[in-house]
């Protein structure tokens, strides 16, 4: 097999646990976004998926979770389903791209170079799909963000919401998705398949004849 595409696999298949363990912190992450006032700064607050903290300035944070699923806002209950989802898509995607990269099992026929080819082209398609679904919910929380941040129908000494870490840690999951996808969908386009060299049968009868042969010549140089 050509060394290249076994460092596209290889390559593919690390991006692709790097982008699944930045989803799960995004996931988990409270500043997803964050407020501070003038009037406390010795406070500040944290929203995420799954619940809201204030952080103090020695360093005591005091998180509460959500009391309700059906009383969150909708784009939080959006970004929850999404990020779920976009941590399953990924997970399966490993679990598809490794068994289907060629330095994991010895090549034992033609059929199983197609069956392993296949497996790595789903799992980079489910990356794909996977760094989507993760950039939807982290964009679309920017995006309201930014439009509540300089709507101007708000009071200037009201206190906005501000994009937190785990923002960034979403798009950085997304983009090593995608980057993961393209390389392990590339390393099954450019791939040829060329079955394995396995040892060629010489036929009984090519065998016998050539025996017949050599003894007729011993026989004539007697």
């Amino acid at each position: 097999m050509d060394p290249g595409m076994c460092i596209l696999e290889l390559l593919g298949v690390f991006f692709s646990i790097g982008a699944w363990l930045c989803s799960l912190a995004t996931t988990m992450m409270s500043r997803w976004l964050t407020l501070s006032t003038e009037l406390l700064p010795a406070e500040s607050y944290e929203m995420g998926l799954w619940g809201t903290c204030v952080v103090q300035d020695l360093g005591i944070q005091e998180c509460r979770p959500y009391d309700s699923l059906l009383g969150l806002p909708p784009d939080i209950r959006l970004a929850r389903v999404l990020m779920c989802v976009t941590l399953a898509t990924g997970l399966l995607a490993l679990l598809l791209a490794i068994p289907g990269i060629y330095l994991v099992n010895s090549c034992k026929g033609l059929e199983t170079l197609r069956a392993k080819r296949t497996l790595k082209m789903l799992g980079g398609i489910l990356c794909v799909a996977a760094g989507i679904l993760g950039l939807i919910p982290v964009s679309y929380i920017a995006h309201l963000t930014v439009l509540r941040f300089f709507d101007e129908t708000v009071p200037n000494v009201v206190p906005r919401w501000e994009f937190g870490d785990a923002l960034f840690c979403g798009w950085t999951a997304g983009f090593l998705h995608l980057v993961a996808g393209f390389l392990l969908v590339t390393s099954c386009i450019c791939l040829q398949e060329e079955p394995c060299a396995l040892p060629v049968a010489i036929p009984l009868h090519k065998r016998a004849n050539s025996a017949e042969q050599s003894s007729r010549r011993r026989t004539e140089y007697v």
